[in-house]
């Protein structure tokens, strides 16, 4: 964190602690009541097999009932814990996206453009989709937003049907703020599969062709397809894929991908550019096992969002640098 952020977080650090401080002692009784109650579960659970045992109802059906039971208090001894931690998790991300000039929900109204996420090849089909923690705003004269998915596909096996995670990340949407036309797909290298990848690759009833681009460094790690040869490197100048690799540290490596679509215009001679990062879960609050004015958990939560002013300055303002980048 460099000093011009330092003192910024230093100023949001003053505002928020105050208010953490005053929630420590419903924390300190909502973690003392859920571990009280999770420790009194098991000796319960036990009791009322005996008990139903006893009474002469069969083996199988006690446990069931003490399963049942148990779950129904665990349930109640740990509903103010967490309410608390979404109190927490809301509380300071609202205040937290104030301070970077965003808006900020706990869930997207309307999930932004994910059916062209999809159709794009920007993530995998799924069968169970969770979205939250929506973040809006404007940077550079374009406005953007940014959401969380977790999406899971269904699986089946001989005894039981079960969801596996395929996408935990961040879908963004930016209004680019320069002229597109046709589609641009910025997506990963697929080695020894890209003659066939190219061969499927399409959009809006259109077939998308490679783009050879001039840098070696991103060829390695991406593939750009599109409509328009001439659109595509128009899009793709030096400074834009230099930021883009830059993403990709920004984000640990995390498959970023993308598109520039025309047809997601919703005015004359622009379009949209779409982004999807496999980050894991972002903007959560920490654990509230441990004390909710402390700096660190402040801090940590406050690195997310300077990533997310990172991702749209990279893409957005290709002459300004993020101090990490200085």
């Amino acid at each position: 964190m460099g000093v011009g952020r330092l003192r910024e977080f230093d100023a949001v650090w003053a505002e928020l602690e105050p208010w953490l401080a005053g929630l420590e002692t419903r924390r300190k009784a909502a973690a003392r009541r859920l571990v009280t109650g999770i420790i009194a579960v098991v000796p319960g659970a036990l009791a009322v097999i005996l008990v139903l045992s006893a009474l002469g109802l069969p083996g199988g059906v006690a446990i069931i009932a003490a399963i049942v039971l148990a779950a129904i208090v665990v349930g109640i001894v740990s509903a103010p814990f967490y309410a608390l931690r979404t109190e927490v998790k809301h509380g300071m991300n609202t205040r937290l996206a104030g301070a970077f000039g965003l808006r900020y929900a706990p869930k997207p109204a309307n999930p932004a453009r994910f059916d062209s996420f999809r159709s794009h090849g920007l993530i995998p089909n799924s069968d169970r989709r969770e979205f939250e923690d929506h973040f809006s705003g404007e940077a550079h004269g374009a406005e953007f937003e940014l959401y969380e998915a977790e999406l899971k596909q269904r699986r089946r096996s001989r005894k039981r049907t079960y969801y596996v995670t395929v996408f935990r990340g961040v879908l963004i949407r930016v209004a680019f703020p320069r002229t597109i036309e046709g589609v641009t797909l910025i997506t990963r290298d697929q080695g020894i599969f890209n003659a066939l990848s190219g061969l499927m690759r399409s959009a809006n009833g259109r077939r998308l062709e490679r783009i050879g681009l001039v840098d070696p460094k991103f060829e390695r790690i991406f593939q750009v397809y599109g409509t328009d040869q001439v659109m595509a490197r128009y899009l793709m100048t030096p400074a834009f894929m230099e930021r883009v690799l830059a993403l990709e540290t920004a984000l640990k490596g995390k498959n970023v991908r993308g598109v520039f679509d025309e047809s997601l215009a919703e005015g004359f001679g622009k379009g949209e550019l779409l982004l999807a990062a496999e980050t894991g879960n972002l903007f959560e609050p920490g654990s509230l096992f441990k004390p909710l004015n402390a700096r660190e958990r402040v801090q940590a939560l406050y690195r997310d969002f300077e990533l997310v002013e990172e991702i749209i300055a990279l893409v957005l303002a290709p002459d300004e640098k993020p101090e990490w980048m200085a």
